[in-house]
Formats: structure tokens, C-alpha cells, sequence
């Protein structure tokens, strides 16, 4: 675990708002030069705090008007191996996110549609051929909320 001020702490929460502000932006903003700034980001990113920064689509701009959140179950546990299960769903462009999970379903995904028609196709075609897929259950995504992280 690495050492953490309350600066560090200020600066992870403001590029979580917004990871494409400058460190001339973010340094006014905590009290910091733009050279201290960019050696604290540096510092975070070579500790693993920072993973990297990601570009956030609008799904529904881009014509994908329906998200729906499967529990997929395997169904020949040992037959098929997670590999070759988690290789062929990562290729199906409509899936965004492949979590591993423990509990009722082996596998949690999130999958994007323009239609509800359109999710069944995906769901028909690609999801239920995967190798080893079983149970599917299927959550429709009605309204999200992106609440702020652990800081």
C-alpha cells in the first residue's frame, strides 16, 4: 500500500470527475504546480493506484438503447474451461464487461443493444452458442447512476 496524503487523495478524487484534465487545471485547482502535479500522478500510476483512464461512451447516443446485465451460468463445469469461455464471449462485440463471479452465476455481463429485439438476437446467437454456457439470467438496465468511489 502507498503512502497517501490528503492531497493525493483530493487529486484521485478530481481525475476520477474528469481524467482528461491537464495537470496545469488540476495543479491550480489543489494548491500545486503543473510539475508537481504531473509527479504526483506519475507517483500514483507507477504505485498501481492508477491503473490507466478510460474514454466513457454514450451507449444510447451511438444508437445502443437497451443494457441488459446477464448471470450466466456454465453448464459442464471441467468440460469447458473458464478460458475458453471467457476468450469467446470477450470477442462478442455487443459485451462490454466479463466479470468472474461467486455466488448464484459463474459469470456477470454487460451486454449492450440498439432494441430489445436486437438483445435477442445477440443473446440467441452469440450468447447461448458460447462454449459451456447454461442458465442465463437477464436484468434490463432501467436508469444508472455513477456514484463516487471509495475516497
Amino acid at each position: 500500500m502507498i503512502e497517501m496524503d490528503e492531497t493525493d487523495r483530493r487529486l484521485l478524487k478530481a481525475l476520477v470527475r474528469d481524467a482528461g484534465q491537464s495537470t496545469g487545471v488540476l495543479g491550480k485547482r489543489l494548491g500545486l504546480s503543473q510539475p508537481a502535479t504531473w509527479r504526483r500522478i506519475k507517483r500514483l500510476e507507477e504505485a498501481g493506484v492508477i491503473r490507466g483512464r478510460q474514454l466513457r461512451l454514450d451507449a444510447e447516443k451511438l444508437g445502443f438503447g437497451v443494457t441488459v446485465f446477464l448471470g450466466v451460468k456454465l453448464a459442464l463445469r471441467g468440460r469447458v474451461s473458464l478460458d475458453d469461455f471467457e476468450r469467446a464471449v470477450t470477442a462478442i462485440p455487443e459485451v462490454q464487461t466479463v466479470e468472474h463471479v461467486l455466488g448464484l452465476y459463474d459469470y456477470r455481463l454487460r451486454v449492450v443493444a440498439r432494441d430489445l429485439p436486437d438483445f435477442e438476437r445477440v443473446l440467441r446467437r452469440r450468447i447461448m452458442t458460447l462454449p459451456g454456457a447454461g442458465e442465463v439470467e437477464a436484468n434490463v438496465l432501467l436508469s444508472e447512476e455513477r456514484l463516487a468511489g471509495p475516497l
